[in-house]
């Protein structure tokens, strides 16, 4: 079954329980806030493999990802350069099969809402994993987005990391597409130590 989405196409990969904090200036993503601010409903994010986040007079449309994450607004502000400042949060992937362009330059899609992946408890084997997390969360940026983690979730513990961590977003658009717990939590794992030999 399709459901009709608004989409903000980002150069940055969104992933469900993720936070990210967003500069909002062009109308149709004004138009956007304003909208799910005032009714609560979600909207989809999804990964610009090649193009501008800002429309251009006369340039192509943006090429998306065939998946994505909805999001909701967890916070929001008028920041110091007097732009609109929102937080948004992950919620559920999803799978985009056609879009559209409004007049107003605003991208809709059709997509299909995948399953939330069932709860699973955190196991001794995954325990790196979320100590990087842990350590993470002292960092000032990370305590800013006030990120609400349960540690015994491993979904959302390894989502989390995914979304703090400086990987390409190439590489963070794969492991959005996973659907198995332990093919995620392997490949995190994998990164992770190539990470720890680089340094």
């Amino acid at each position: 079954m399709l459901t009709e989405l608004p989409l903000f196409p980002l150069g940055s990969v969104l992933l469900p329980y993720g936070r990210m904090p967003l500069q909002i200036f062009e109308p149709r993503y004004l138009d956007l806030v304003k909208d799910s601010l005032r009714d609560g409903i979600e909207f989809g994010v999804v990964w610009i493999r090649r193009g501008a986040e800002v429309a251009q007079r006369g340039s192509a449309a943006p090429h998306l990802g065939d998946y994505g994450s909805t999001a909701k607004i967890v916070d929001w502000d008028q920041l110091s350069n007097g732009l609109l400042g929102v937080t948004i949060e992950g919620v559920q992937r999803f799978d985009l099969a056609s879009i559209e362009t409004r007049a107003n330059g605003l991208i809709v899609g059709q997509v299909a809402l995948r399953e939330p992946p069932p709860s699973a408890r955190m196991l001794e084997v995954w325990q790196p994993v979320l100590e990087v997390l842990q350590g993470l969360e002292a960092h000032p940026h990370v305590r800013s987005l006030n990120l609400p983690v349960d540690y015994n979730q491993a979904w959302q513990v390894a989502y989390t990391l995914i979304q703090l961590l400086p990987f390409d977003e190439a590489l963070k658009y794969e492991l959005l597409g996973i659907d198995e717990l332990d093919e995620l939590m392997q490949e995190v794992d994998m990164m992770l130590s190539q990470v720890s030999g680089e340094a």
